[in-house]
């Protein structure tokens, strides 16, 4: 595990850029695992300054890791929406590239076995990018979560409720009920970024990288990938031991 530890938001930004610039100018036709939230969006914005600056995407797959269970895809807070919002309208990815969950599948156990056929169809995720949730979740994969989940429809916790609920009118709105990769999923990935930013992140960041590796801290998993990278900035490292 590396960790790259960056003076701002901005600098976390751009350095996670650099990463995903260098694989696709190797592997043109990557897959890419994205996440959303508000901890990527720098990055969506560095990727699509570089894109105007020439960066191609018009081979690269994309498979988001989770969807809100119970939103249309045109809904405002579900993350189809933001994906298209931040990234994929302003760069030249063609729309049957891109993989999201259906948060509106009338069959959520079919369209989760349906995501993970599509992903082992395309060869497997190069580069996943993750956050971290303030109880150390990766993708909605709440603690507890067995390490060899696959994507599943998996329940939210109250904390996550309450932390997404700024994102609605209010907390009531917020779906109950997700559908996301697994930590197996994500474990699968050749390469991983996990990015973290502000003080609020930094006791999960903490243990996730100097905790023992349990379930019940979902992202310590990360400590056994071959080829993971944690980008934070100095705010979200305040607990590191350094």
């Amino acid at each position: 595990m590396q960790v790259k530890i960056a003076k701002d938001y901005a600098e976390m930004s751009r350095l996670a850029a650099d990463l995903v610039c260098r694989l696709l100018e190797s592997k043109p036709d990557a897959v890419l695992g994205l996440a959303t939230g508000s901890t990527p969006i720098g990055l969506y914005e560095e990727l699509v300054r570089r894109h105007k600056a020439g960066l191609d995407f018009s081979r690269v797959t994309t498979f988001n890791l989770d969807e809100y269970y119970g939103l249309d895809p045109n809904h405002p807070e579900s993350y189809n929406y933001f994906m298209w919002e931040h990234l994929f309208s302003k760069i030249n990815i063609p729309r049957e590239q891109v993989n999201i969950p259906n948060g509106a599948a009338a069959d959520p156990e079919e369209e989760c076995q349906r995501y993970e056929a599509k992903i082992a169809a395309a060869g497997g995720i190069d580069l996943q990018i993750l956050g971290i949730g303030h109880n150390a979740h990766i993708g909605f994969n709440e603690p507890g979560t067995p390490f060899g989940s696959t994507t599943s429809l998996v329940k939210l916790t109250p904390e996550t409720i309450k932390a997404n609920a700024r994102f609605f009118e209010k907390e009531e709105d917020v779906p109950r009920e997700a559908i996301s990769m697994g930590i197996k999923s994500i474990m699968q990935s050749r390469s991983i970024i996990l990015l973290a930013n502000g003080e609020g992140k930094a006791e999960a960041v903490a243990a996730a990288i100097q905790g023992p590796v349990t379930e019940e801290v979902p992202a310590s998993v990360l400590q056994l990938h071959p080829n993971c990278t944690f980008i934070l900035d100095e705010a979200a490292a305040k607990k590191l031991n350094r």
